[in-house]
């Protein structure tokens, strides 16, 4: 049997736009995998939640989804905080997902909409629409009976395709919204599997916050959608996401460059001594051989916790004589 191919013409302007991507990340490989910038890798992950969720109408800030996401008490509807949960959970759990698996996708809706609708993680019996921010109707889904085979195809084409991932997930995420195969939670769950295609090519994109800049651009990602759709291809969408794609990437490379150059010799002198079991403060000292404690805590200490590389076993309480600090 043949396999479905979603219309889509591969134009030069999509060739040079993925040309400039692949550029930026080769880039952004030569300054750093950001194995060692922990704080930015976490920055981004929180970034990509709180955008994804803020396009859904989640209305808690990137400061409350911080929060949420480090078990402190926020002041927020119920359903924002068990999406972010969710979400969060998802996301830690991404590497598990195989992105060419239907069954896997279905595992990761389960937990991003658990508790927040019924039939999470199953292919949908009912009709749905696609609203825009506004709430108004650009897009009726196909019929339900049809949604499990439409998904079948799509992830066969999805597996056999040879088009660069790039391009290949923009048209998964474009047919994906147009099937609209779940009850709800569509949108995050189609953001997040285009995120997890670039990451099976590329691993660095599990921390590119692609959804942050779609949430900038809300009112287009829509109008691409629509445009595509009115089309009969998705030239529109792909083209859009590709200019997200390349400005994610633009961003994350500027941001890790300028991470790299605050982590001071210092810094890496601590980076050399310390271990992943918990040191006293003295301890450190004397391994870098210094005398002064707030030379320490002001050049060396206090920086490392900032960038994310070290932390404390007691961190409510900054200040307590038994601290100890230890390598994340």
């Amino acid at each position: 049997m043949d396999i479905y191919i979603p219309p889509y013409d591969i134009t030069e302007e999509m060739l040079e736009l993925a040309s400039e991507i692949t550029e930026n990340l080769g880039r952004l490989s030569s300054i750093s995998d950001l194995e060692r910038l922990p704080r930015l890798r976490r920055v981004n992950r929180i970034k990509s939640i709180q955008s994804s969720l803020a396009i859904e109408n989640n209305t808690l800030s990137l400061e409350q989804v911080t929060d949420v996401i480090d078990g402190k008490r926020v002041l927020g509807p119920e359903d924002d905080i068990i999406a972010v949960k969710n979400a969060f959970e998802v996301y830690k759990r991404f590497s598990e997902f195989d992105p060419f698996s239907l069954g896997d996708m279905q595992k990761a809706h389960g937990i991003m909409m658990n508790g927040l609708m019924s039939g999470a993680g199953e292919l949908r019996t009912g009709p749905v629409g696609v609203f825009n921010e506004n709430g108004k109707v650009i897009h009726i889904a196909p019929p339900q009976e049809m949604v499990p085979g439409l998904m079948t195809q799509l992830f066969d084409w999805l597996k056999n395709s040879k088009t660069n991932m790039l391009i290949r997930s923009s048209v998964f995420h474009y047919e994906f919204e147009f099937i609209h195969p779940f009850g709800d939670g569509n949108g995050r769950t189609g953001r997040l599997w285009q995120t997890a295609l670039l990451a099976s090519w590329k691993p660095i994109f599990e921390w590119v916050p692609i959804e942050s800049i779609i949430k900038d651009h809300q009112e287009k990602y829509y109008k691409a959608i629509g445009l595509s759709t009115a089309e009969g291809k998705s030239n529109a969408f792909i083209l859009f996401m590709l200019g997200v794609i390349k400005k994610a990437v633009e961003e994350i490379v500027r941001d890790t460059h300028n991470h790299q150059i605050h982590i001071s010799n210092q810094i890496k002198a601590l980076m050399s001594v310390i271990e992943v079991y918990p040191m006293s403060a003295v301890e450190l000292m004397a391994k870098l051989e210094l005398k002064s404690r707030l030379t320490f805590r002001k050049n060396y200490l206090q920086p490392a916790l900032e960038a994310g590389l070290i932390a404390m076993t007691d961190p409510d309480n900054p200040t307590n004589r038994n601290q100890r600090y230890y390598k994340i």
